[in-house]
């Protein structure tokens, strides 16, 4: 295959998956306003922290309000993480190779497109609209994911659509949890033990993650064992670790994969070293810090020897052995 196409499967991939996470985060984040008691505090910039977008939003907006956070990170194309722009780029780098697509791929992209363009400006208009129209982006999505894992083979181009998927959806669910480390708590322990279990419900559902949190773990929403599913559970498809295991499977099937590897088993056993229990939330930021630092080395590993190649230094020849 030829490194042009591979990259553009794997970007599309991350797009695909980022224009979700990014709808899941807005969409939790709307909720944990909405459940704050009195005492308890959150800003929205908040958000533009989280995903990195922070000097990015400052350089066009000079304050930080739930309307422009939210225009911004919906359908400010100037932003090229926003649920549009997002979508755009996934749609661009899959127009010149249909051919390796199901059919129905670019139909459903180019739909989910028009659909968010149409109704993004909507979304920003209140919050009931917002959420209406961050869900339909979440099914359709989803619905683009069961297209390929159903209708395509599961060849080296699926793989690196896999790849792209997997490490855009570790490093935003560390985004995700990474949010309840901004809150504001009151200071009445009696209300602060409360707004955290709730929040915390908040993080699992944005994951789609509360009926198995229930099931695998514990019918009460702790903290601790919140982040430690989220992060370490081996099973539910949106963990990082279940992420790894799935970067790993597909770098076990390309050529080439040494490097990328190294970078994979380092953040494995690092988040494997990680005891999440009873951490501060600053502990907590830095610990999530450090994973997306890992999923960001991953990513450079895979870009370097399979998109850029050409870019490392050339091997030495081999010298032939003196004649006896």
């Amino acid at each position: 295959m030829l490194s042009r196409v591979a990259e553009n499967l794997y970007w599309m991939a991350r797009y695909l998956e980022r224009a979700e996470n990014t709808a899941r985060l807005i969409n939790s984040t709307t909720q944990v306003l909405l459940d704050l008691p009195r005492g308890a505090r959150f800003g929205w910039d908040v958000l533009i922290r989280v995903v990195g977008l922070d000097e990015l939003y400052h350089a066009k907006h000079a304050v930080a309000d739930e309307y422009r956070i939210v225009h911004f990170l919906i359908q400010d194309e100037d932003n090229p993480s926003s649920i549009l722009a997002s979508i755009r780029h996934a749609r661009e780098n899959s127009r010149t190779f249909r051919e390796v697509l199901p059919t129905e791929f670019w139909e459903r992209v180019n739909a989910l497109y028009l659909y968010v363009q149409r109704n993004a400006e909507r979304a920003t208009q209140g919050r009931s609209q917002r959420y209406e129209v961050l869900a339909h982006v979440i099914e359709a999505r989803q619905s683009i994911v069961g297209l390929i894992t159903g209708s395509m083979s599961h060849d080296v181009a699926y793989q690196f659509i896999k790849l792209g998927r997997n490490i855009e959806r570790a490093d935003m669910t560390t985004r995700i949890v990474d949010v309840n480390s901004a809150v504001l708590l009151p200071e009445d322990r009696a209300l602060a033990g409360p707004v955290l279990e709730r929040l915390w419900m908040a993080t699992l559902l944005a994951l789609s993650a509360y009926q198995m949190y229930r099931r695998h773990v514990a019918v009460h929403v702790r903290g601790p064992n919140v982040v430690n599913f989220l992060l370490k559970d081996p099973h539910f498809p949106r963990t990082v670790r279940h992420c790894l295991d799935e970067i790993e499977g597909c770098l076990s099937v390309l050529p080439r994969h040494a490097e990328p590897m190294q970078a994979v088993r380092r953040a494995w056993r690092r988040l494997e070293r990680m005891r999440l229990e009873a951490l501060a939330p600053h502990v907590l930021h830095e610990y999530l810090d450090q994973v997306q630092t890992d999923l960001g080395a991953i990513h450079e590993a895979v870009s370097r020897h399979y998109f850029h190649l050409h870019r490392l230094p050339s091997l030495p020849t081999p010298t032939r052995p003196a004649s006896q």
